[in-house]
C-alpha cells in the first residue's frame, strides 16, 4: 500500500514505517511490540469471547477459566432454548427487510444514476438522514407512533424500522452499481429493437447485480445485528437474537451471551468475504457520486 509523505512523495507503507522506527535490534523489537499491540486490539475481544463460550466455571482471581466444557452450548442449542426461535425470527426479519429495501432502492438507484433529477443531491441526502440523529431519541418517538398505528410488537413494525436504516446502504450502493453500467450497451440494445424494460432486465440489471447483491448483504447484516430499534418497537413480543444476547448479558450469563455473539459473528464474517468478491473498486469509487 502506498502512503504520502510530508513532501508529497509516494512510498510503500513498509518503507515509511522503517524510516520512522529506529534501526537495529531496538527497531525490530519496537516493530514486534507494535504488531503485538495491534493484534491484541483486533483479536483480544474475540479471544475473550471464545474463552467465555467454552468456560463452564470462571471466577476471580483466576485469569483463565477453571473448567472448560460445552454445557452452555447444549443449553443454547437444546430443545428448551429460545435461541433457535430467536435466530429464525432474526433471519425472517432480515430477509424481509432486504426485500423491502430492494423494492425501493432498485428503481430509486436507477433513477438517481441514469436520470438528471433537479434535486438529486437532496434526494441522496434524504436517505442519509436516519443516520444523522441519535437513534435512541428517534426510536422512542417511532415506538409511540407505532403504538397508535398498532404496529408496536409486530414483525411488520420491526421490518419498517430496520428498512429505514437499511435504505442508507441499499440506495447509495445501488446508485453506484447502476452508475458503473456501460451505457453504450444499453444504447446498442435499444437500437436493435429491445424495449426499455427488456433492456433493463437483460443488459442493465445483470451488470449492476454484483453491486446490488453487496448492498443486500449490508442490509441483511445491519438488520441481523440491530438491537435498539427492535427493543423499542418489537419487545416483548418480537425477540431476536441480539435481544436474547442483551437479556443474557443483563442476567450475568456471559457464557450464553458469548455463544449468541459468536452465532451472530459467523454470518457477518462469511458475508463480508462475499462482499469483498462482489464489491468492485470501481463500484466503491462511485458511491455518493
Amino acid at each position: 500500500m502506498l502512503v504520502s509523505t510530508m513532501d508529497g512523495r509516494q512510498m510503500p507503507a513498509r518503507n515509511l514505517l522503517a524510516r520512522l522506527l529506529p534501526g537495529g535490534i531496538a527497531g525490530v523489537i519496537l516493530q514486534g511490540l507494535l504488531i503485538l499491540v495491534l493484534a491484541l486490539l483486533i483479536f483480544g475481544p474475540l479471544l475473550n469471547l471464545i474463552l467465555w463460550a467454552v468456560a463452564e466455571v470462571w471466577y476471580f482471581p483466576y485469569k483463565l477459566p477453571v473448567t472448560y466444557g460445552t454445557k452452555y452450548w447444549a443449553q443454547v442449542f437444546g430443545p428448551q432454548s429460545d435461541a433457535m426461535a430467536s435466530l429464525s425470527t432474526s433471519i425472517i426479519i432480515a430477509l424481509t427487510t432486504v426485500v423491502v429495501c430492494l423494492l425501493v432502492s432498485v428503481p430509486a438507484g436507477y433513477a438517481l444514476a441514469r436520470r438528471s433529477l433537479p434535486a438529486r443531491a437532496f434526494v441522496m441526502l434524504l436517505f442519509l438522514m436516519p443516520q444523522a440523529f441519535p437513534n435512541l431519541a428517534v426510536y422512542i418517538n417511532v415506538a409511540r407512533l407505532f403504538y397508535d398505528l398498532g404496529l408496536n410488537g409486530t414483525i411488520a413494525g420491526v421490518v419498517l424500522v430496520h428498512a429505514v436504516h437499511g435504505l442508507v446502504f441499499s440506495v447509495w450502493i445501488t446508485v453506484a452499481a447502476f452508475s458503473g453500467v456501460n451505457e453504450d450497451l444499453e444504447k446498442a440494445a435499444r437500437n436493435l429493437g429491445a424495449s426499455p424494460l427488456r433492456t433493463f432486465f437483460t443488459i442493465t440489471l445483470p451488470q449492476a447485480l454484483p453491486g446490488i447483491l453487496a448492498g443486500c448483504i449490508f442490509v441483511f447484516l445491519e438488520s441481523l445485528d440491530e438491537f435498539t430499534g427492535t427493543f423499542f418497537v418489537g419487545a416483548p413480543d418480537v425477540i431476536t437474537l441480539p435481544m436474547l444476547l442483551y437479556n443474557a448479558s443483563m442476567e450475568g450469563n456471559y457464557q450464553i451471551a458469548s455463544i449468541t455473539a459468536l452465532i451472530l459473528l459467523v454470518p457477518s464474517v462469511l458475508f463480508m468475504l462475499v462482499v469483498e468478491k462482489f464489491m468492485r473498486p470501481d463500484t466503491l469509487a462511485r458511491i455518493g457520486k
